[in-house]
């Protein structure tokens, strides 16, 4: 099901329709109500932390994509309605310090937090979680080797080799208790592998079995190079989303999570019908220039 704050968007192109506002599990229709504290359980997490739970249970988690540095821009896209906001260290201009200091007011406007990091720096994911991102996408991820890696920097033992230093991160959370965040940080702080080359794309099964991956993110447009052997880049073409729908369909049978970056508001639809759960739809910079030139075309066309 599509969640209720994702449904306002606007893309700029074919409208996502409004649906009914989530009811929270106790009851509250507030969409940004925080949730009660506990223990051992991810109900220590407050919104917007739940986003790994609502993931799994199959909710339809819309992000925005944030290349823009600075917290300004990323902030109001979660103003805006997007239920997450991920910030791009890959090919975006955030660096680590548009990092941090994003990271809050993103969840301040009651919106999750995601970091895709540049390609191998896997202490960068580290850092990225304990400034309190819920989850972290790691492009160019080839192999089993490479995946275990980067889960080794995300999750704690025996998963992972996680060094301890959360204290944004449960700030932000608003846990308190560390043996709480211990027991349910490796559950509720995503690691998602970019599945965008052709080795990735064979080796798809292999790397959904690692442990501690909670979910492969595809990137389309590699992924439509890779596959083309260089001939093309068209993450829209109907060969890419068949690609694609494999990816997914192998994610859901390993019981995995399944990301996309959609282009478009039509391939998002597409995504969906295929099982991806965790989709990027709209870049900030073209949300602003589209902006820009529906507001000129309003104007001219009463001139």
């Amino acid at each position: 099901m599509l969640h209720a704050r994702a449904c306002r968007v606007d893309t700029g192109a074919t409208a996502v329709p409004k649906c009914p506002r989530r009811r929270s599990r106790r009851g509250a229709v507030h969409p940004r109500a925080g949730r009660p504290s506990g223990s051992a359980s991810l109900s220590v997490f407050r919104e917007p932390y739940d986003f790994a739970e609502r993931l799994r249970a199959g909710e339809t988690i819309l992000s925005a994509w944030s290349c823009l540095p600075g917290r300004h821009v990323a902030q109001l896209l979660a103003r805006a309605g997007y239920p997450a906001v991920t910030l791009d260290m890959q090919h975006g201009e955030h660096d680590f310090a548009s990092v941090a200091a994003t990271i809050p007011a993103i969840v301040a406007a009651g919106g999750t937090p995601v970091v895709r990091v540049p390609v191998g720096e896997f202490a960068t994911a580290s850092r990225a979680v304990d400034a309190g991102a819920a989850a972290v996408i790691a492009p160019m991820i080839d192999d089993v080797e490479t995946a275990r890696r980067f889960v080794a920097q995300i999750k704690y033992p025996p998963l992972g080799e996680r060094s301890w230093g959360p204290a944004s991160a449960m700030a932000l959370a608003g846990v308190t208790d560390p043996l709480g965040w211990l027991e349910t940080a490796n559950r509720a702080t995503l690691a998602f592998a970019m599945i965008e080359t052709r080795a990735a794309f064979e080796g798809i099964d292999d790397i959904l079995a690692v442990p501690g991956l909670d979910g492969v993110f595809v990137g389309p447009a590699d992924l439509s190079i890779a596959l083309s052997n260089g001939a093309h880049v068209a993450p829209s073409a109907e060969s890419t989303h068949a690609a694609a729908a494999k990816i997914a369909a192998a994610a859901r049978a390993a019981g995995r999570i399944a990301g996309y970056f959609a282009p478009s508001v039509e391939d998002a639809r597409t995504a969906q019908a295929a099982g991806f759960t965790f989709i990027s739809l709209g870049i900030d910079a073209a949300l602003i220039a589209e902006a820009g030139r529906a507001k000129l075309a309003a104007f001219e066309a009463g001139a």
